[in-house]
């Protein structure tokens, strides 16, 4: 069965990257959920996609100009009108509070590809040690340097190279090379030679952002391992019913 992600919650309906979010695509039954973490001012790790806070809140401003208690007071429902209520930008030890006792894979993208982070990685890792999840979480990155230093912090747990605007040529061999167990490209340029050329090489292949039921019908065509998408119950219902 293609894995169903929730990108970055239930996003498509919930503003993204919230407790509300990932709660309601839990409720889904979805396979998993990806989510972006960062670093602010005091060096706490927080889930928010953007480098800065404009787009999904209602502050402005660099996250890494600002202490955890300040991004706090900050409205993440703001990207969806602020009709789910005030929602403040969850801490990743939140997070990882509370699927601990969720039946979910969590997608973990290290955003330090615009920004790099001091030590990102390895208080991500800390992290997820802490709470007991190495066995139930998988690291992506823009940024392949992220994770080189993953897999020598965290080996047993597997790392996905996401690839942005073009697909990636020969991915499965560079993968596999470079000992990425799954390869993350956009939905617009993946093709079926590059899925096929990852099967070939053992390489799993995670795609987003699908949020168009035509497109997954191909990618599951193809035998995509699975897919990030802001509308995880649309997509984990018609997969149900290929299924049956």
């Amino acid at each position: 069965m293609m894995k169903v992600f929730g990108h970055r919650g239930y996003s498509g309906m919930y503003p993204e990257n919230t407790m509300l979010s990932f709660q309601k695509a839990a409720e889904t039954g979805c396979y998993g959920i990806e989510l972006d973490v960062q670093l602010t001012k005091d060096g706490r790790l927080v889930v928010i996609h953007d480098e800065t806070i404009d787009r999904t809140t209602d502050g402005t401003g660099a996250v890494v100009d600002y202490t955890f208690e300040e991004l706090r007071r900050f409205d993440a429902s703001a990207i969806k009108g602020g009709k789910h209520g005030f929602q403040p930008i969850p801490s990743f030890e939140e997070y990882c509070e509370w699927v601990k006792d969720q039946d979910l894979v969590t997608n973990i993208e290290i955003k330090s590809g615009v920004y790099y982070y001091e030590d990102i990685e390895e208080k991500t890792v800390e992290m997820v040690r802490r709470f007991g999840l190495t066995d139930r979480v998988l690291f992506s990155s823009f940024n392949h340097a992220s994770l080189f230093r993953l897999q020598q912090l965290a080996p047993e747990i597997p790392r996905g190279a996401l690839v942005e605007y073009v697909d990636l040529g020969n991915a499965g061999y560079y993968c596999q090379r470079y000992g990425f167990q799954n390869y993350h490209p956009g939905v617009e340029w993946l093709t079926e030679e590059n899925v096929k050329n990852c099967k070939a090489h053992g390489v799993g292949v995670n795609v987003w952002t699908v949020n168009d039921m035509g497109v997954l019908e191909t990618l599951y065509e193809w035998g995509c391992d699975g897919v990030f998408t802001n509308y995880p119950g649309v997509c984990k219902a018609w997969l149900d019913g290929q299924e049956a």
